[in-house]
C-alpha cells in the first residue's frame, strides 16, 4: 500500500516536472519567434538609432550690403575645437588647451567631470587665428581633440553703424538692429546629412543619397550709406569730447524718400566684439529713447494753427515782455519780448507767443495736432525696439497743457518720430514711413523677381498739412532760424539752410521737478530751402560741460556740418540763395570730395 503511494507520489511529481519543462521551452521558444519575426523591425530601429546620426548642415547667413554695396556684414568660416571626454587620457593635454585658449582650468576639468560619459563636448567655438594657430603648435597625439567648422558672422567696419546692424550671437541668431529684424531672410535654411557611426561613435560612412542641402541667407541692401554714416560718427565722437554727454544719437534722412542715410548713437560698441558691449552701449537711443522735444516740436503746432484758418502767417502776438498767466502758471521767455510776428516767434523761440496759439488751438485742437505728425505711435522703422513716445489721453489734459504741449513739454518722442516728422514739414506735408531695407537679394545673388517682392513696410505718404502751409514753415520761420535766430551757429555757406533748435529741461529723480542742470540740447536741420533734400537731426542727453546746453549752441553746429558734408558728397547743387562772396571755400571742400 505504502508502495503504490510512494509511486504516485513520484509519479506526480515527474509530471509536474516534464510540464514546467516544457512550458518554459514554449516561454522560450515564443520569446524567440516574437525576435526572430515579429519584433526585428522594432528592434532594428532602436539599433539604427544608436548607429544613425543626422548631422545639421548650417546655411550660410546673407550679406548685409550698404545702399551702394558696400560691405557692412558678411560671413567666414572658422574652426571651433570639441573634445571626446570618453576618449580623453593625457590630462597634460587638458592643461595646455586651457593655457593656449586661455580658459579657466577648474572650471573646464568641471565641465569634462560633468560630461565624462559624453561623445562630444564644445571646448571653445569659432577662434580666432591666433587661437587657432595655437592649439595646432600642442600637436595633440590622441583622438579625443578634434576641430569643426562653423559659420562666423564678421563686420568689415568694425563700430560702424553698430546699432543699426545688430549682430549674430554665437549661434547665429540675429540679436538687435537689422540683424534681428530680419533674422528670418538673413539666417536662411538649414539642411542635413545622415551619418553611420560604429560603437565608439565614429563615423564609418556618410549616406548622402538621403543629404538636404542647405539654403544660404538672403543678403539685404539697406539705406544706409557708409561715407554719410562715418561722418555722423565723427561728429557724435566729437560731441562726447566736448560736451561729456550721457548719451547722444544723430540721424539722417532722405527727404523724398525718408529712407534712413545714417543713424547713430553713442555710447557704441564694436561688432566684432560683442563680448565687451554694455548694457548702456547696447541701446538705439535714436529709436528706444523717448525725451520731451521742446522748441522742435513748435513748428508742427504753427503748421497746425495755419492748416485750421486759426492763424494768419502775417499776424502778430504781444509776447507780454517775457511774462504771461495761464491760471495759477507763470510763463517766460528768455529775453523780454514785445509784439511778435509769427515767424519771429518760430525765431526766436517764444513760449509766450506759442502758448497763444495753443489757447486758439485749445487742448483737443493740439491732441489732434501732435497724433497727426504721428506722435504717440511707432513709425514702423524696421527695427526691434522702438518704442511709441507718449502722449497722454485727452482726458487727462488741463489747462497748463494748452501752454505747455506748445512748448514741447508734457509730451515724449523718440528721434526717430520727431525726424519723421520734420520730413513731412520738409516734403511739402506728405507723412512717410522711414525706411532701412532698399532691396533683398536671393541666396543666388540675384535681386528678387517682381512676383516676389521686397518684404519691406510699404511707404505710406499722408498729407497732414497742405503743401503750402509746409513749404512757408521750412523756407521762412526755419530758414530765419538759422539766418537770424536761434540756429546761427548752423549757417552754411553755399546753401540755405533751415533748422529748428531744441532745449528741454529735464526732470529732476529726486524732486519730479523740472531742472535747471539736466537738460536734451536738440537740433534739426536741412537744405536747401528751396527744394530739400536731406534732413538731420541731432539730440544730445545730459551734456555735462559748461553751464549754457542751449540745442543751437551744442547740437547746432556738429549737426550742419553733418549736413554740409551729406550734400556735397550727395553733389547737390549750391542753393543760389545761400550763397556768399565766401562761397569759393565751400566749392574748394566740395571739389575735395570728388
Amino acid at each position: 500500500m505504502n508502495t503504490e503511494k510512494s509511486q504516485l507520489r513520484i509519479s506526480w511529481r515527474t509530471w509536474f516536472l516534464v510540464c514546467m519543462v516544457v512550458l518554459a521551452w514554449a516561454v522560450i521558444s515564443g520569446r524567440l519567434i516574437y525576435l526572430q519575426y515579429i519584433g526585428h523591425r522594432q528592434f532594428a530601429k532602436v539599433v539604427a538609432r544608436q548607429q544613425v546620426y543626422k548631422e545639421k548642415i548650417p546655411a550660410r547667413p546673407g550679406d548685409i550690403l550698404d545702399r551702394n554695396g558696400r560691405l557692412l556684414a558678411t560671413t567666414i568660416i572658422s574652426n571651433s575645437l570639441y573634445v571626446v571626454p570618453q576618449r580623453l587620457e593625457k590630462q597634460e593635454h587638458v592643461e595646455a588647451v586651457c593655457e593656449a585658449l586661455h580658459l579657466d582650468l577648474s572650471h573646464f576639468q568641471k565641465r569634462l567631470k560633468q560630461n565624462r560619459d559624453k561623445l562630444f563636448l564644445w571646448v571653445k567655438r569659432r577662434l580666432s587665428e591666433q587661437e587657432l594657430q595655437a592649439i595646432r603648435n600642442l600637436n595633440l597625439s590622441d583622438d579625443a581633440w578634434g576641430f569643426r567648422q562653423e559659420y562666423r558672422r564678421q563686420y568689415p567696419q568694425g563700430a560702424l553703424a553698430a546699432h543699426a546692424l545688430g549682430l549674430r550671437d554665437i549661434d547665429g541668431k540675429g540679436q538687435g538692429g537689422l540683424e534681428e529684424a530680419f533674422d528670418h531672410l538673413i539666417c536662411g535654411q538649414d539642411g542635413h546629412r545622415f551619418l553611420i557611426r560604429d560603437a565608439h561613435g565614429r563615423v564609418i560612412e556618410v549616406r548622402n543619397d538621403s543629404r538636404v542641402a542647405a539654403r544660404n541667407g538672403e543678403t539685404l541692401v539697406v539705406t544706409l550709406d557708409s561715407i554719410i554714416q562715418l561722418y555722423t560718427e565723427r561728429q557724435l565722437q566729437g560731441i562726447v569730447q566736448e560736451w561729456q554727454p550721457k548719451s547722444a544719437c544723430a540721424i539722417v534722412m532722405d527727404v523724398k524718400t525718408c529712407e534712413v542715410l545714417a543713424m547713430a548713437s553713442v555710447p557704441t560698441f564694436d561688432l566684432n566684439h560683442p563680448e565687451a558691449i554694455s548694457e548702456s552701449a547696447w541701446k538705439n537711443t535714436a529709436i528706444a529713447s523717448i525725451y520731451e522735444p521742446g522748441s522742435t516740436l513748435k513748428p508742427f503746432i504753427v503748421a497746425a494753427a495755419l492748416e485750421k484758418g486759426l492763424l494768419d502767417k502775417d499776424e502778430e502776438f504781444d509776447c507780454e515782455q517775457g511774462e504771461y498767466r495761464m491760471g495759477k502758471r507763470l510763463l517766460h521767455d528768455h529775453h523780454s519780448y514785445g509784439t511778435l510776428s509769427v515767424t519771429d516767434i518760430l525765431v526766436k523761440s517764444s513760449n509766450i507767443g506759442m502758448a497763444k496759439i495753443g489757447e486758439r488751438l485749445t487742448n483737443p485742437g493740439l491732441y489732434e495736432s501732435v497724433l497727426a505728425f504721428g506722435f504717440g505711435q511707432k513709425t514702423g522703422i524696421q527695427l526691434p525696439g522702438e518704442l511709441t513716445g507718449i502722449v497722454r489721453p485727452l482726458s487727462s489734459w488741463n489747462i497748463y497743457s494748452t501752454g505747455s504741449i506748445p512748448m514741447g513739454q508734457e509730451i515724449a518722442v523718440t528721434p526717430i518720430q520727431l525726424i519723421t516728422a520734420h520730413v513731412a514739414l520738409a516734403n511739402q506735408g506728405k507723412l512717410l514711413n522711414p525706411r532701412l531695407i532698399r532691396d533683398q537679394i536671393d541666396h543666388n545673388y540675384f535681386p528678387r523677381s517682381e512676383e516676389e517682392p521686397v518684404q519691406v513696410r510699404p511707404m505710406v505718404s499722408t498729407p497732414i498739412v497742405s503743401p503750402d502751409v509746409a513749404d512757408w514753415l521750412v523756407r521762412v520761420p526755419m530758414t530765419e532760424t538759422v539766418e537770424r535766430g536761434t540756429g546761427r551757429k548752423a549757417k552754411l555757406e553755399g546753401y540755405a539752410v533751415f533748422g529748428k533748435t531744441g532745449t528741454a529741461q529735464k526732470p529732476d529723480p529726486k524732486t519730479g521737478k523740472y531742472s535747471s542742470q539736466l537738460h536734451v540740447s536738440s537740433f534739426i536741420c536741412g537744405a536747401p530751402a528751396h527744394d530739400p533734400q536731406v534732413l538731420v537731426l541731432v539730440v544730445v542727453n545730459e551734456p555735462s560741460v559748461g553751464e549754457n546746453h542751449y540745442g543751437g549752441t551744442i547740437a547746432g553746429p556738429p549737426a550742419a556740418e553733418i549736413l554740409n558734408k551729406t550734400l556735397m558728397y550727395q553733389r547737390v547743387p549750391f542753393d543760389k540763395s545761400g550763397l556768399k562772396p565766401m562761397d569759393r571755400t565751400a566749392r574748394r571742400q566740395r571739389n575735395a570730395l570728388r
